[in-house]
């Protein structure tokens, strides 16, 4: 459970981005949809060979 500490005469929409950015920090969202479809390792392990190659390709063009 988030808990936000809101102080007196806080403004509502500080507290909202407060808890929105809480929120966002515990990663459920992210995780909620991870689990919504399953994905094989095999195509896990190609998404992340192929993130690799594409991050090697940029530092290899700064360069």
């Amino acid at each position: 459970m988030i808990i936000v500490q809101v102080k007196e005469g806080e403004n509502i929409e500080k507290a909202l981005k407060k808890f929105k950015r809480k929120f966002e920090k515990t990663g459920i969202v992210r995780e909620l949809r991870s689990r919504q479809a399953f994905e094989k390792p095999s195509v896990t392990n190609r998404k992340k060979m192929m993130k690799a190659v594409y991050v090697q390709q940029l530092r290899a063009v700064e360069e």
